[in-house]
């Protein structure tokens, strides 16, 4: 399962980064790492970028970043 399945209101842990050179530094400076408990909060109108609280702050990401990042519901 991947980040862009959750939907909003759900929570998940990260399990592995598919992404590879620039979009997966971009990924991790933004504190998306193994283990990080991510809340998907709410999907844009137009159903891109997906909102969600990382580590404490609000982050948006695009869905084509969130299919590159393997997690689990918890």
């Amino acid at each position: 399962m991947t980040l862009n399945d959750i939907k909003p209101g759900n929570s998940c842990r990260v399990i592995k980064l598919h992404d590879t050179g620039q979009t997966r530094r971009r990924i991790l400076d933004m504190g998306i790492t193994r283990g990080t408990e991510i809340k998907v909060n709410k999907v844009a109108p137009l159903n891109d970028p997906i909102e969600m609280t990382v580590r404490g702050y609000h982050l948006s990401l695009r869905r084509s970043d969130c299919r590159g990042i393997e997690v689990e519901a918890i």
